[in-house]
């Protein structure tokens, strides 16, 4: 039987909410603690399976064979022999790297491989298979635990469109960052998605420069794909500010409103194009250019916040 697996309200959670009432939104970005690390077992013993019992005489099916297919991607990845002790079964390789492992990137790399096989090959498995490999979590609930987990311990990350993306501010990534990369899932918006994914790849790596260069990319993708859904001439090459012409200029924005909207038209042609422009798409010269992180963040944030409002505005349009 598949139920949800509710995240429980209890006395220590809610004194620690308690104590940090009107505090700021601040996370953590360089460690995973013991507690998450449990929990995150938990998650995969309910959504994935464990390992069926006789060895090997199921390794081709669920959940045997997913956890095959994770420990491989891994290890091939990071150019690993194993994740864990010879002998040792799959499920327990990982579980023993995930507590052991003291790089962070590996650790988010592993369960980011392992949610990505819940979200997509887990949701495919029949009620049969489902019962063999004693999977008791539908997919959809594990990754929201998977994020509540996140947000409970403070750590600044979050599972959405496949990968393990960043978040510097809870409200911007609740109102902007998701609500981007879902409108980008939608048929037609495939370049942007991906370029806006790899914005946010590029900026957990910390390459700051890449990340504001692939969100504008994102930014500029969105308007072509608008345009070519609404059969909208444009350039191949037209770039930010001939594309914002192009999509006001067909009623993207309202006529009635476009007055209103002069200083969103302002913020898109000065904000996010000039900022890539100036610190990402330019050569740096002699001197090696150093962005910070919060221009970064402000570009993501930016071109999060312009999408939604671009695909969002596209969708009335269409109806």
């Amino acid at each position: 039987m598949m139920v949800e697996m509710p995240v429980y309200d209890i006395y220590s959670k809610r004194k620690k909410q308690q104590e940090q009432v009107g505090q700021p939104d601040v996370y953590k970005y360089d460690e995973i603690p013991e507690g998450l690390r449990n929990q995150i077992i938990y998650i995969w013993r309910t959504a994935i399976g464990t390992w069926r019992e006789g060895s090997y005489d199921y390794s081709n099916e669920p959940p045997d064979n997913i956890w095959i297919a994770i420990h491989d991607i891994l290890c091939r990845e990071l150019g690993l022999s194993s994740l864990g002790r010879k002998g040792d079964k799959p499920f327990t390789k990982c579980c023993t790297f995930l507590l052991e492992e003291s790089n962070i990137d590996n650790i988010l790399s592993l369960i980011e491989v392992s949610f990505r096989m819940i979200e997509i090959v887990c949701s495919k498995l029949d009620g049969v298979e489902k019962l063999r490999a004693k999977i008791t979590q539908e997919p959809d609930d594990a990754i929201n635990e998977l994020n509540t987990r996140f947000k409970e311990h403070g750590i600044g990350y979050q599972y959405a469109g496949g990968m393990i993306v960043r978040m510097d501010s809870q409200y911007m990534h609740t109102e902007a960052v998701l609500p981007a990369i879902s409108l980008l899932q939608q048929p037609g918006f495939e370049g942007a998605s991906e370029e806006f994914l790899d914005a946010h790849k590029h900026y957990r790596e910390g390459n700051n420069k890449d990340a504001i260069s692939n969100a504008l990319k994102a930014f500029e993708s969105t308007m072509k794909s608008i345009c070519s859904l609404m059969g909208w001439k444009f350039p191949e090459n037209a770039t930010a500010k001939p594309l914002i012409d192009i999509c006001i200029g067909n009623g993207l924005i309202p006529r009635p409103l476009q007055g209103h909207f002069g200083s969103l038209r302002a913020t898109l042609e000065s904000g996010l194009p000039t900022t890539s422009n100036r610190l990402a798409r330019h050569g740096q010269g002699k001197k090696r250019t150093i962005v910070p992180n919060h221009y970064a963040a402000y570009a993501l944030h930016l071109a999060a916040t312009n999408i939604v409002f671009l695909v969002e505005a596209y969708v009335a349009i269409k109806k």
